[in-house]
């Protein structure tokens, strides 16, 4: 269980900053922390082949309660373990995850959809850091680059970089 909670947030690209719970079959279960949560079993002892999902049954995920992010997760098929291979892997996936504490779902639609416009601004703005040859203008600019960015790559998914990384927590959990 504590895998596929630590899975996700590398595929979503979230920091694992927030409270998050699985509820599975009315129960709750995730990675316990001081002051926050805790759970009547450890999420590193809890495999989810003892649930016995049958294809197609789903669960909820939810993490960061104060923006109440909430996936439901489907078992769409079992696949045999190769063992040449290193688990956990990204089969596929489609757009970026929200960004970080960016408000929850009305605000990140909100934010996505001005997303354009402030890249826009962006550029003008370095244009005229440029022409003006305001170099404390210009590194203020750059600090917003990535934020920016976050947002104009929203549409893109990029299952090597998340593959990369889960590998290295794989290697990291081996040792």
């Amino acid at each position: 269980m504590a895998d596929l909670h630590y899975s996700l947030q590398i595929s979503f690209d979230w920091s694992d900053f927030h409270w998050h719970r699985f509820r599975i079959h009315g129960k709750d279960f995730g990675v316990s922390r001081r002051g926050g949560l805790s759970f009547s079993q450890n999420a590193h002892q809890v495999r989810l082949a003892e649930f016995d999902f049958r294809l197609g049954e789903r669960f909820l995920y939810e993490y960061d309660f104060g923006d109440r992010w909430e996936h439901q997760i489907r078992l769409e098929r079992i696949l045999p373990i190769l063992p040449e291979k290193t688990y956990p892997v990204c089969i596929g996936g489609k757009r970026s995850g929200p960004p970080v504490d960016c408000g929850g779902i009305a605000a990140f639609q909100q934010q996505r959809d001005e997303a354009p416009w402030r890249g826009q601004e962006l550029l003008e703005h370095m244009v005229d850091c440029i022409r003006a040859q305001d170099r404390l203008a210009w590194q203020d600019l750059l600090e917003e680059i990535p934020t920016v960015q976050t947002w104009l790559t929203l549409d893109r998914f990029d299952r090597r970089q998340v593959n990369g990384q889960l590998r290295q927590y794989a290697m990291e959990k081996a040792q």
